[in-house]
């Protein structure tokens, strides 16, 4: 076992082995009727101690500090080192830095569609339940207040495709005093060129109660590979609340998101081995749009709380991609274009009360959503063309080759009871979903419908051992719908592949989190059972059943504040995680096999030391090998000429960063310096999509960082 490996495991050790003090054994549930409140929505109040150390799950915040600290340009940045969570760096045609490819615990990372990926309690994805793949995330980081990574123990709430956990973004809070900020931040490696993170706040509130807050976040400049120079990411966002009275408030919010982003896309493994910077795809890239509002009201007294939230969402996103000809056609290249509209609409009230009885507080939530979306997806194609004396975009010979549209009305209902009695709550629930999805194929002459529906039961249990140790364990059900293209591609007429269905899955943790503010530290461990995975094997066969698969492993985290063992160790902290995850398909020729692109083993480590205006920063990432072995028979390990397959060997990064604050009376400005991938570490994966091949990993990048409030 590498040595950082053992490292991290003494790190879990020293976890279990926390102080306990007898005199801290009375939990804020000893005496439900005087100390209970109702709690209500899970996702609000995300950025304090208490939230983590009342659910009964793995669940993580990145704050806002840490993400400015870390130097995260997109939102993929943020997530990278949560224990479960693997970031798949920018491939295929998730090669831009508008998407988000993040798997948890072993699940398929390409475009994150196993988790319910939210902003501020909606979702993401421009059809959740029939394009749940997020190929554009229409969040700019700068606009961030906070990321809320919900592993286990909600699937009751929020779904579907919540087998991987529910993802919140927080965006930053209307401030209670008038006031604003700037930032930028510019980065460049000894490839490619700069690229700048801008952001920008004003807001406040007034005396009647009314608060609103302008957000902007824009990231506009090249990448490190050839042919990645046209990132332009404008993010708008307009924040209202007001206060009717103390127990009552309306929110509203309104987004407006722009992309454009290029696709350097893959390299054979002989390219790679030339230059792992070049592109030979110069016209390939990536560009969306995004239009939502939501509204929410919201009424909250200690033992009861209504919300009623409503949000209308309305994208686009469009590809150009080129494909290499073959057959009469070698030698020749041909350039598609797949522009796409979606939309959604959804209604969603809760109501918590909060009963006491005898020594027991119960606290029962009722939920219902209805969800309705549209989706009209189209594509071109221009004629052949010869790439080595083509210099404009090519478009001559366009042809309109593909037309499906379809749509799904979906209701959603749920009901849970946290149970608070003694040291222990326990919370069992239900959710239920309904839904009616619909795909017409305008040019194979196909429509076809499926209704389907599923109970989802669950039971999260926690104990309090302290006000600062609990333990805690859960059983939860996950489904998937029928996704839009999983309908069209194969199968005869109007019936679609055979042996297709929902997924479904079942997952459990039990695990334990400690955090008396000096010493942090969790341990989870988890199994998810996914009974009936579906795998894309060609536009011919289409999506067939890849049958069970099954997911292990210990996640495990520690920081400590070194002051608690000498002042003169004050502003010094260290912190480390380690995951250990097996993955395996347990049917068909690969039974007993991992899965593709997940590492088994992944590392952190860090620390930070504030000294009177200075902060310093240094981290560490590390993840083992993972595998691309393809669909067919034989479980691929060699890599293959076209750099598609293959084993993907692990690595390790060093970060480090230092920062100077210059105080109030310069308007807090702020200046900060880092390196990303110290040591200059060359990595890459594997994408095996339309834009197969070889990519290479962020090398050595310098960055430069500056903020003023006002």
């Amino acid at each position: 076992m590498p040595p950082f490996y053992r490292v991290s495991l003494l790190a879990a050790s020293v976890a279990l082995a926390l102080p306990v003090h007898a005199e801290d054994t009375k939990t804020q549930n000893d005496k439900p009727g005087d100390t209970i409140s109702v709690v209500g929505n899970w996702l609000d109040n995300p950025d304090t101690s208490t939230v983590l150390l009342n659910h009964a799950g793995a669940r993580s915040i990145v704050t806002q500090k840490q993400i400015h600290e870390q130097g995260d340009q997109t939102v993929a940045d943020t997530l990278r080192g949560v224990p479960g969570v693997q970031v798949r760096d920018s491939n295929g045609t998730g090669g831009s830095d508008i998407s988000l490819n993040v798997g948890v615990r072993g699940l398929t990372s390409r475009l994150s569609p196993r988790s319910t990926i939210l902003m501020d309690g909606v979702p993401l994805a421009v059809a959740p339940y029939g394009q749940p793949q997020l190929s554009m995330a229409p969040l700019g980081v700068g606009n961030l207040q906070s990321v809320d990574v919900i592993r286990g123990g909600g699937a009751v709430r929020y779904g579907p495709q919540n087998v991987g956990g529910v993802i919140n973004f927080v965006t930053k809070d209307i401030p209670k005093d008038f006031g604003g900020s700037v930032s930028a931040q510019t980065q460049g490696a000894s490839h490619g060129g700069l690229k700048t993170l801008n952001s920008f706040s004003l807001g406040g509130t007034a005396d009647n109660g009314f608060g609103a807050e302008i957000l902007y976040s824009g990231l506009h400049g090249q990448g490190y590979r050839e042919n990645n120079d046209n990132t332009d990411i404008d993010d708008f966002m307009l924040k209202t609340r007001y206060a009717i009275t103390d127990h009552d408030e309306l929110l509203a919010n309104f987004h407006y998101y722009d992309a454009t982003s290029g696709m350097p896309g893959g390299l054979s493994a002989k390219q790679y081995a030339q230059n792992p910077f070049q592109s030979t795809r110069p016209w390939d890239q990536f560009e969306g749009r995004r239009k939502d509002m939501s509204f929410k009201y919201k009424h909250q007294e200690d033992d009861k709380q209504f919300e009623l939230l409503t949000y209308f969402t309305d994208s686009f996103r469009g590809s150009s991609i080129e494909s290499v000809g073959t057959g009469k056609n070698v030698g020749q290249n041909r350039l598609a274009a797949y522009p796409r509209h979606y939309t959604t609409y959804a209604i969603e009230p809760s109501y918590s009360q909060l009963f006491r009885f005898w020594d027991m507080a119960h606290e029962v939530t009722v939920g219902y959503r209805y969800l309705n979306e549209t989706m009209d997806e189209k594509a071109f194609q221009s004629g052949w063309y010869d790439p080595a004396t083509t210099f404009s975009v090519p478009d001559s010979g366009e042809r309109y080759y593909q037309h499906t549209s379809g749509g799904t009305a979906a209701n959603a209902f749920y009901i849970d009871d946290a149970i608070n009695v003694g040291n222990w709550t326990i919370t069992p629930g239900i959710r239920y979903e309904s839904i009616k999805t619909h795909v017409n194929d305008s040019f194979a002459n196909i429509s076809r419908e499926k209704q389907y529906s599923q109970p989802l039961p669950s039971l999260n249990v926690m104990y309090h051992l302290t006000d600062s140790w609990n333990l805690f364990a859960n059983a939860n059900t996950s489904f998937g719908s029928m996704q839009y293209f999983q309908l069209t591609k194969g199968g005869s007429g109007n019936q679609p592949a055979p042996g297709l269905t929902p997924e479904k899955a079942h997952t459990y943790e039990v695990g334990t989190r400690y955090d008396d503010t000096i010493i942090k530290a969790e341990l989870t461990a988890f199994y998810i059972n996914f009974d009936n995975q579906l795998q894309y094997i060609d536009n011919t066969v289409g999506w067939t059943n890849l049958g069970a698969t099954k997911h292990k492993g210990i996640e495990t985290a520690f920081s400590y504040d070194l002051s608690g063992l000498s002042h003169k160790l004050d502003g010094v902290s260290v912190y480390t995680s380690y995951t250990y995850t097996k993955a395996e398909t347990q049917d068909g020729a690969f039974a007993g096999k991992d899965l593709p692109f997940y590492s088994r083993q992944v590392f952190t480590a860090g620390t930070r030391y504030e000294t009177g205006n200075w902060v310093w920063n240094v981290d560490s990432y590390a993840q083992s090998k993972q595998s691309s072995p393809g669909t067919g028979t034989q479980y691929i390990t060699d890599e293959s000429a076209d750099g598609q397959y293959g084993n993907i060997m692990g690595y390790m990064v060093w970060n480090a960063r230092g920062e100077y604050h210059f105080g109030k009376e310069f308007s807090n400005l702020t200046v900060g310096a880092g390196i990303k991938n110290l040591f200059d570490q060359r990595y890459f994966t594997r994408s095996n999509d339309n834009n197969f091949g070889k990519y290479v990993g962020e090398p050595r990048t310098f960055y430069v960082q500056g903020s003023i409030d006002f």
